[in-house]
């Protein structure tokens, strides 16, 4: 493969990565050629019967960042080692636009794990989860059904900020998700609070809006089989935006605060 069609498709394996998997035709222009010129794309992104490209190497280099993932949690028994590995890793594009990579906060042995999204522009900076005004409001709401930080666990689907805070691509949401069940296997938690809707669609594998999901307790099974109970409820950013849902959001907690002192 010359080293042109090797530029080629190491860009087209970042858009993967990135989120995008299809073109709008079977050629591409080089921008180390001159304007004009054109190159076609590999052999294994050529388009396949039924007109959707096949796009083979590229979807199995983004599996192969999930097992590589996979396979670099499998040693892992601490939230510090499992914070080395993944600051190592080097399977996702979104790291190398971070500041930080931004693991869990709180408490590594808490009953109660709450997972967001993603980290915002403050937590990039800081190295640390839910710091900003979502956090802040998030703080409060804990504080108001007698929870704080140290009785609890707080993480993020993904460890790194997407640019410009947009939302994570599927592709950036499955090589990192073995990173978040390795957490949630070392916290071990008898309750999880997802805060929004990715958050909750990418760990129960759903794609309902978070105002179906929220106000009923679900189910989430580890890979040892055990099961633990989990809440769905507003992102705290979500409410900044929207306070007349801030009600609903209370219901929630409150839901939280009965099951934990229903299980102590």
């Amino acid at each position: 493969m010359s080293e042109d069609n090797l530029n080629i498709k190491q860009l087209l394996e970042f858009y993967v990565l990135s989120g995008v998997d299809e073109t709008c035709g079977s050629e591409v222009c080089c921008l180390s050629e001159q304007k004009g010129a054109k190159t076609a794309l590999p052999d294994s992104a050529q388009p396949v019967a039924g007109g959707r490209p096949a796009m083979s190497s590229l979807a199995l280099s983004s599996a192969a960042a999930v097992k590589n993932a996979d396979d670099l949690c499998r040693e892992v028994q601490t939230i510090d080692e499992l914070k080395q590995v993944v600051e190592n890793f080097e399977g996702c594009p979104l790291k190398y636009n971070a500041k930080h990579t931004v693991i869990g906060d709180g408490n590594p042995a808490a009953k109660i794990m709450l997972v967001g999204e993603a980290p915002g522009a403050e937590e990039d900076l800081a190295g640390k989860a839910f710091v900003g005004r979502s956090g802040r409001l998030l703080d409060k709401m804990l504080a108001a059904i007698g929870l704080d930080r140290s009785l609890c666990y707080i993480c993020n689907i993904l460890p790194w900020r997407p640019p410009g805070n947009r939302s994570p691509s599927d592709a950036e949401i499955a090589v990192c998700l073995p990173f978040l069940k390795k957490q949630i296997e070392i916290v071990n938690p008898d309750y999880i609070f997802v805060l929004g809707a990715v958050a909750a669609n990418s760990l129960l594998g759903n794609s309902d809006g978070i105002s179906r999901l929220r106000g009923k307790w679900m189910t989430y099974e580890t890979a040892a089989g055990r099961q633990i109970k989990v809440l769905a409820g507003y992102h705290p950013a979500y409410l900044l935006r929207t306070p007349a849902q801030k009600a609903k959001a209370w219901a929630d907690f409150l839901r939280l605060k009965k099951a934990r002192e229903e299980n102590n």
